[in-house]
């Protein structure tokens, strides 16, 4: 028998699609959020981290007592989706699935310094320009390309006939966007579809319902 452990901070985050690969996938797993305003303790369990860094997902054989950790969110989700089928039916998909991940990765580098300069309490002259100088020209470009794999997949996903951590990847920064005022469903009809389909998937429904209810 295998047991996880995903261990992150009390926020969606790096650690958000994982949290969502487990429900989407019916599996149980121990969710350890280490609360961002307790210092020391992410100090301390910073010693004991493969790369000095959060997520980590234990994955402990039970019969065998050989656990092995994994660092970096994108490898997580990667294995997760492996493990529970949601990569790509082929090598193909897998690798097109890949490259959306990749593409969300190159948006958060410029999304990043928007996040720092909220998180930092800089100016709100300072925030603006960030957002309208930085952040905005990337999502455009950005935007452009996850349109376009919308419009050439009749499915509704954006690789493939079926959900894949990708759509979970994109579908969650969508929503982070949208808590900025960097993404209006109303003026992106078709990126608002697809979040809304992601968001209404039947075996992540009820998560998302508590996950928003813990909010209020």
């Amino acid at each position: 028998m295998i047991q996880y452990k995903l261990i992150y901070f009390d926020v969606r985050g790096l650690g958000e699609v994982s949290r969502q690969l487990f429900h989407l996938a019916g599996v149980e797993f121990e969710d350890v959020k280490i609360s961002r305003n307790d210092e020391q303790a992410w100090l301390e369990l910073k010693k004991s981290t493969p790369f000095g860094q959060l997520p980590i997902l234990k994955v402990l054989d039970t019969e065998s007592q050989k656990e092995i950790e994994i660092p970096q969110s994108s490898a997580i989700g990667r294995y997760l989706a492996n493990q529970f089928g949601y990569a790509g039916k082929s090598p193909e998909e897998k690798a097109m699935v890949d490259a959306v991940i990749d593409q969300f990765k190159d948006f958060l580098v410029p999304q990043k310094q928007l996040t720092l300069a909220v998180r930092t309490k800089k100016s709100e002259e300072e925030v603006n320009r960030v957002k309208e100088e930085i952040v905005t020209p990337a999502k455009n470009e950005y935007f452009k390309i996850l349109k376009k794999l919308l419009g050439n997949n009749s499915s509704g996903f954006l690789v493939g006939n079926g959900i894949t951590w990708g759509d979970l990847q994109i579908s969650d920064n969508l929503t982070t966007l949208e808590g900025f005022g960097l993404f209006t469903p109303l003026e992106e009809p078709i990126l608002a579809k697809f979040h809304e389909k992601i968001m209404n998937t039947p075996s992540l429904k009820t998560y998302f319902e508590q996950r928003l209810a813990s909010l209020l």
